[in-house]
């Protein structure tokens, strides 16, 4: 096992997660408030990694982040040195090609919230940011879960942005992937075996943890009803 490649995998995995999450509950409570071609516009392309294959997106987002262009001369001047083929580069990459598994369970959790809640909510005072906290985000505990969860899991498998974007430098840019990948070029067959076993585990766990959530809401709702 590569434990370098495990330790920045996660960094990764964690750092893209969060920086998501951040941005997507604004911008999926924004798409769910809404009809209009701009809201449908911006879901196509908030979904377009989807359908995109990950070696295109890596491509231009090299391309963008390179010295050749002005964004990347732009990005160049603000960290000191490009975001190619760095740790801040993949982060980049991860928060963009994740960004449909953070925000699509999000859009469909508040779409599914009676707005009779909301309206209620506004009735008494209360602010939109506040109707938010305190009634939207409690009714979407388990989106906003599954929405973390899979943005985590769709974080560590990454291989086509992560290559195209990074490389593979041992400490910086190698991650669980490309030295799965490595150790099958090198026919390191074991060593490739533990690493596969690993993000399969991960990936497993993600899922049944998912779709538990059902199961535990129902669990706690009948304990409630038991206690009232």
């Amino acid at each position: 096992m590569d434990i370098q490649a495990l330790w920045l995998t996660l960094r990764l995995a964690l750092g893209t997660t969060a920086i998501l999450l951040v941005i997507a509950l604004p911008l999926a409570w924004w798409i769910s408030s809404g009809h209009g071609a701009g809201r449908a516009l911006v879901q196509a392309v908030v979904a377009l990694p989807l359908v995109l294959p990950p070696t295109v997106l890596g491509f231009y987002l090299l391309v963008a982040m390179g010295p050749l262009t002005a964004p990347g001369r732009l990005l160049t001047r603000i960290f000191g040195h490009t975001l190619a083929f760095s740790f801040s580069g993949l982060l980049v990459g991860s928060v963009i090609y994740s960004l449909p598994f953070a925000v699509q369970p999000l859009v469909a959790g508040f779409s599914a919230v009676d707005a009779a809640y909301t309206e209620a909510a506004a009735g008494l005072g209360a602010s939109p940011w506040k109707t938010f906290c305190t009634v939207v985000l409690p009714m979407t505990r388990g989106s906003l879960l599954t929405s973390a969860v899979l943005t985590f899991t769709h974080t560590v498998g990454e291989f086509g942005v992560v290559l195209m974007l990074g490389g593979n430098i041992p400490g910086a840019t190698r991650t669980l992937s490309i030295s799965l990948y490595d150790n099958v070029q090198d026919f390191n067959y074991a060593a490739a075996n533990r690493t596969a076993l690993l993000m399969l585990t991960v990936s497993l766990v993600a899922l049944v943890i998912i779709y538990l959530l059902p199961a535990i809401k129902r669990l706690s709702g009948r304990q409630a009803d038991v206690v009232r």
